[in-house]
């Protein structure tokens, strides 16, 4: 198994059209709102719990980008992770999580979007509110916080 985590900036403007792209590629492709998302560590630690998830069986979702979405916001809610971490027609920030793909998936994203490793560093502020991080964050920061709730979600 291949795992990649790549930051980019740039704007989409035909989601619709991004996505149908995208699932032209033999592997998975997900695209999710680099804001919502507290670092490198956190996206690969909700991409390892969404193919254990396919593994076991446990999984939420029957798409493996929808799984990585629902175990890095570690919650069971697809609308709900859609819209905290969905990327949408517009300027964005993007967190994009490869899994098994080839150059051929790099090049395109590099085509349309600039590549900036620079988005992946959390806003932790942002996080606490859009998580509703309270006390948990707090004894042992946002980062580890959010990597608990991935967790937690497996064992639930």
């Amino acid at each position: 198994m291949n795992l990649d985590v790549r930051g980019y900036r740039g704007v989409v403007r035909d989601l619709t059209g991004l996505l149908d792209e995208m699932k032209g590629f033999p592997c998975t492709v997900q695209l999710m709102d680099a804001r919502a998302v507290a670092g490198r560590e956190h996206a690969i630690h909700g991409a390892i719990h969404a193919l254990k998830a396919f593994e076991r069986g446990q999984n939420i979702s029957s798409d493996m980008g929808i799984e990585i979405c629902l175990r890095v916001a570690g919650m069971r809610q697809i609308s709900r992770t859609i819209e905290l971490l969905g990327i949408k027609e517009g300027e964005m920030e993007i967190c994009a999580v490869l899994v098994d793909c080839g150059d051929e998936v790099i090049k395109f994203l590099d085509s349309i979007f600039e590549r900036d490793d620079g988005v992946l560093e959390p806003d932790e502020e942002y996080l606490r509110r859009i998580y509703d991080l309270g006390g948990e964050a707090e004894t042992v920061g946002v980062g580890e916080a959010l990597l608990e709730r991935t967790t937690m979600l497996t064992v639930a």
